[in-house]
């Protein structure tokens, strides 16, 4: 009886499967601008700014997108708020290299690349070095890992 209902519920469950460009990927609960951290928090602007993860301040805290990013100091903020677009992790923050495949991985901004100007996070070590060796020079392999996202 369980080998009939799995077809079943496979093509019931399917549908419900999002893309990850879809959907920013945001840490559960509540923050004082409102919805959950983006990028768990760290600050967006950082690695484009200063080439490391930093942890942001609720003090200066926007929300965008469905998601509270959080920045180290008022000068990221300003910036960001000129330009989301420019600064917000590809694939609403989601591990690039799960997208690769498919799926949404939890993006963690320890495990971090910018491509031709966009950040991109990885789920931890072992997908950050794959997404380095396929897609880490400038240029190499961003279509083919998302095509309809630039």
């Amino acid at each position: 009886m369980w080998k009939a209902l799995i077809p079943t519920l496979l093509g019931a469950v399917a549908p419900l499967a999002a893309h990850a460009a879809d959907e920013l990927n945001v840490s559960k609960g509540a923050t004082l601008a409102g919805p959950g951290l983006a990028a768990h928090g760290y600050d967006v602007v950082s690695f484009f700014t200063d080439a490391k993860a930093e942890i942001g301040s609720d003090k200066y805290a926007v929300a965008h997108a469905g998601g509270t990013y959080r920045f180290v100091k008022q000068a990221h903020l300003d910036a960001f708020k000129a330009d989301p677009g420019g600064y917000a992790p590809a694939y609403g923050g989601f591990c690039a290299y799960g997208v690769a495949l498919g799926k949404k991985f939890d993006g963690d901004p320890r495990y971090w690349k910018i491509v031709d100007g966009k950040l991109y996070l990885n789920l931890n070590g072992v997908q950050a070095e794959w997404f380095e060796g396929h897609f880490g020079q400038p240029g190499q392999g961003r279509d083919q890992l998302a095509p309809n996202r630039r």
